[in-house]
């Protein structure tokens, strides 16, 4: 079943432009929701339209303030926007940022700078009790851990002090610099007195959609980093409460994704693979301000039950089901492993 459905709903050329700009039209409140909602895309302008309109009926539901950049890769590769809204507004990126921290750090194992097996201590000092991530739960220091390992926990449980220990072997004006030299202006973290310690920064929508869309190209670090870094965003274990909650294991391991949260913040950016390993669908999605429904319960809510989130949830059931039937030929494939379970030994 195609968008050409839409002849049968009714709908016209300017309801679809309404769609893609992120704009409501007077057609489309006389749409059939189950209909739209039934439909699997088989191309990618039908795609696009399919994603934009449940973009927008999921944000507006949403509430809060979005800023967002969604493309879809036509056959041949070229990616166009289904959803361009306010996409170079600087905003603050939050963990999303941590992809960014992790290309650089993969940019000086590519140079011989550093290698993943190198260790880095963790000290007692160095470690946040923030409650999220891992390292505060060892309850024993110092240790010792890999780069590699470092930034597993970075990219997947979005370890803080992870991003400390990042910084011990990417300082952040070095880093600040390789992604300046990388194209990225926007995408950066925020220096402070200790050189191996920042803030995660700003990005722009645009900006960090250009990032992932340069990195399964090929155009950021090599193919193993490239490969080591889409492995690690792609895992069971990284974030699941967004765009991957409504996906079975064995779908959500064709989507690499990234959330950031802090304050009124509610961030996620990452790309979705078709069947054979294809990056199809790449999204940057950044909201924050005043959500629907109870503001007082929504402040310290970084789970499922959030408003955004919520919207991100509906919105990646939608980006997923739209990869079913179309592909592209270009970049490179990124198999993804398929899951065993274990059951210890």
């Amino acid at each position: 079943m195609d968008i050409n459905r839409r002849s049968a709903l009714g709908l016209g050329s300017a309801a679809a432009a309404g769609a893609v700009l992120g704009t409501a039209g007077t057609a489309q409140a006389q749409e059939s929701d189950a209909e739209w909602e039934a439909l699997i895309p088989t191309t990618a302008d039908s795609a696009r339209r399919k994603v934009a309109r449940k973009y927008q009926r999921e944000t507006r539901r949403a509430g809060g303030t979005w800023a967002s950049y969604i493309g879809v890769a036509d056959p041949d590769g070229v990616v166009k926007a289904a959803v361009e809204q306010d996409a170079d507004r600087v905003v603050e990126a939050y963990s999303v940022n941590k992809i960014a921290v992790a290309v650089a750090v993969l940019d000086k194992v590519d140079r011989g700078l550093i290698t993943l097996d190198q260790r880095v201590e963790v000290t007692q000092a160095i470690v946040i009790q923030d409650t999220d991530g891992i390292f505060g739960l060892d309850g024993a220091y110092p240790s010792s851990v890999t780069v590699g390992h470092a930034l597993a926990a970075l990219l997947t449980v979005s370890d803080n002090t992870a991003v400390r220990l990042s910084g011990l072997v990417c300082p952040a004006l070095e880093l600040n610099q390789i992604l300046r030299d990388k194209g990225f202006t926007h995408t950066q973290v925020v220096p402070v007195a200790n050189p191996n310690r920042f803030f995660l920064g700003t990005t722009t929508p645009r900006e960090t959609f250009t990032l992932l869309q340069k990195l399964v190209k090929g155009e950021l670090l090599s193919e193993a980093s490239t490969t080591h870094l889409l492995t690690v965003l792609r895992s069971l274990t990284s974030f699941t409460d967004g765009i991957r909650l409504e996906l079975s294991s064995a779908e959500r391991l064709n989507v690499a994704t990234k959330a950031g949260w802090f304050a009124d913040g509610r961030n996620e950016a990452g790309i979705v693979f078709d069947a054979a390993g294809k990056p199809v669908i790449t999204y940057a999605l950044f909201a924050s301000g005043q959500f629907a429904g109870d503001q007082t319960a929504n402040a310290d809510n970084y789970s499922s039950t959030h408003p955004a989130l919520r919207a991100r949830a509906a919105l990646g059931r939608a980006l997923y089901d739209s990869v079913l039937r179309i592909t592209t030929s270009r970049p490179r494939s990124y198999r993804a492993q398929p899951y065993r379970a274990y059951n210890g030994d």
